[in-house]
């Protein structure tokens, strides 16, 4: 496992507040602002065209800002940042894989949404989850810390995000539902593991790819995928599995996996 000092290096988020507290995953502006910027636009591009161009179409000053220190919040949105550079990247390769995608980054710097995966994933196909129950799992975590009101508006943020991803499914009732993985989005559960120091095989185990609820071998074959296109380098052979991310990191970063 990688340092603390040296994930947050990469990009990840620690912590005890996050986005979610006033916002979901922001699906349709973060894909409204990549639309018409390529993928080495700088922070202070998408800033702008926030704040100063109103791209987004916010009524109000203090909501352009807002919106921009959320998506700061949880993307990053800035291509020094490993971690948003990839996700950026990755995002022009395959747009159905984007709801997931956005997902999975959120999930790796926003520590409120991290607090509902344990949920999510413990419901069968079809469970009906009354947002309640996501309000409960979430004060069982953090004990007396919010208030009815304020555990309502993180259940019902949560579960939003966790609908544009496609893991539940519903207006007003939620149910579970299977989200689509793509190769794309196994390339970057890999990624993530892979920052956090895992190697070899258990870049298949982690919580990242634990989180797209694929069988071992759909994984491996979404891997496959991605190798043929280029985005990794893909070897399996037998019980041995070798993945390798070529032009992802500097020197530099590469650096940080062994501080």
């Amino acid at each position: 496992m990688s340092s603390t000092e040296a994930q947050q290096k990469f990009g990840f988020k620690f912590g005890r507040n996050g986005a979610h507290s006033a916002r979901t995953m922001m699906l349709a502006e973060i894909t409204e602002l990549f639309h018409g910027r390529g993928v080495e636009t700088i922070s202070a591009q998408y800033q702008e065209d926030i704040e100063l161009f109103n791209v987004l179409h916010k009524p109000t000053e203090k909501a352009r800002k807002l919106t921009w220190r959320h998506l700061i919040d949880l993307y990053g949105m800035d291509i020094t940042i490993p971690l948003f550079r990839t996700f950026r990247r990755l995002w022009e390769s395959d747009e159905s894989a984007r709801p997931m995608l956005a997902c999975q980054m959120a999930l790796a710097r926003d520590p409120l949404l991290h607090l509902s995966q344990e949920k999510i994933l413990s419901l069968a196909p079809g469970q009906w989850l009354p947002r309640e129950e996501m309000e409960q799992a979430l004060d069982e975590q953090c004990p007396d810390r919010y208030s009815k009101a304020m555990l309502k508006s993180l259940a019902q943020n949560v579960n939003g995000t966790w609908t544009n991803a496609g893991f539940l499914k519903g207006r007003t009732k939620k149910h579970r539902s299977e989200p689509e993985v793509r190769p794309v989005n196994v390339v970057f559960a890999l990624f993530l593991a892979y920052l956090q120091g895992a190697t070899g095989n258990r870049l298949f185990t982690s919580e990242w790819t634990h989180l797209l609820s694929s069988r071992q071998e759909r994984l491996l074959e979404l891997a496959r995928q991605a190798s043929y296109s280029g985005m990794i380098n893909f070897k399996h052979s037998s019980e041995v599995v070798e993945v390798t991310f070529p032009n992802y990191l500097s020197k530099e970063e590469e650096s940080w996996l062994h501080e």
